[in-house]
């Protein structure tokens, strides 16, 4: 884990932690900010960026976030000189980025965008073989005295590499959370049917279930591929941003969950 000064750069005044009462959490799998397919290509990390403010969220999980792109920076006019994660990331936020896999043009990963000041942040590889490039990002932020760890996940399309992935998950939680201090795990699971649920609540990550919270595909939403688990955090809504712009962005849909902090 590599230590962060706590009250460096953005984040939200001292004052209003004792306010806070739900911490509000999204996770999105952006598809690496462009959408469509050959010629009909087209940018829509300047669109993901206004969409990420409206969802108004203390943290956003990315997935599918390019660093860079040789290739994008070629095709597209607008393409951001930032890395996606620094241009997504809303004003009095601070990015925390790690890189999961490298490609010929570039590379990409996961990120968290949080209101709160950072303490710390870590990565671990997840890959199960050598075809899918995986891994967790773990930032541990904290709302005044209290230490809140999140860790963003983006699994695999392979079921065995899932279950594998989700027992690596959860020694990495029994080595580095306590077990005293709240945690979110979110991201894409791609876990059709929510079959990794029962191994997630084994170490005491829960969720909410709720109806009508498909995200994928975006344009008809058939099936929930994303998740926000919570350890130490009662969870009290859950839901999933829809409309026309939100089908357009990503070939996923946003997940928004409120945790109650007791």
């Amino acid at each position: 884990m590599t230590a962060a000064h706590p009250t460096s750069g953005p984040g939200r005044p001292e004052s209003e932690f004792g306010a806070l009462s739900t911490l509000r959490v999204a996770t999105y799998n952006i598809h690496k900010g462009v959408q469509g397919v050959g010629p009909a290509r087209r940018l829509e990390i300047h669109n993901l960026g206004h969409a990420v403010e409206q969802l108004d969220a203390d943290l956003v999980c990315l997935q599918e976030v390019r660093k860079l792109n040789r290739q994008g920076e070629r095709r597209f006019a607008r393409w951001p000189e930032q890395p996606q994660a620094d241009f997504l990331c809303p004003e009095g936020y601070r990015a925390v980025y790690e890189t999961n896999a490298y490609t010929r043009h570039g590379e990409h990963g996961n990120a968290l965008l949080t209101r709160w000041p950072v303490v710390r942040h870590g990565h671990e590889d997840m890959s199960d073989h050598r075809f899918e490039q995986r891994g967790l990002l773990h930032v541990e932020v904290t709302l005044g005295s209290q230490p809140v760890h999140a860790i963003v996940v983006h699994l695999g399309l392979i079921r065995g590499s899932r279950v594998r992935q989700v027992a690596q998950l959860q020694r990495y939680v029994e080595r580095e959370v306590p077990p005293g201090e709240p945690l979110v795990v979110a991201g894409d699971f791609n876990d059709w049917g929510a079959r990794m649920r029962p191994a997630m609540n084994d170490v005491g990550l829960v969720d909410l279930v709720m109806p009508r919270c498909a995200t994928y595909p975006s344009r008809l939403p058939l099936a929930q591929l994303d998740f926000i688990y919570g350890r130490g955090l009662r969870p009290v809504s859950l839901s999933v941003p829809r409309g026309r712009i939100w089908a357009r962005m990503s070939d996923h849909l946003p997940l928004v969950a409120e945790f109650a902090l007791d």
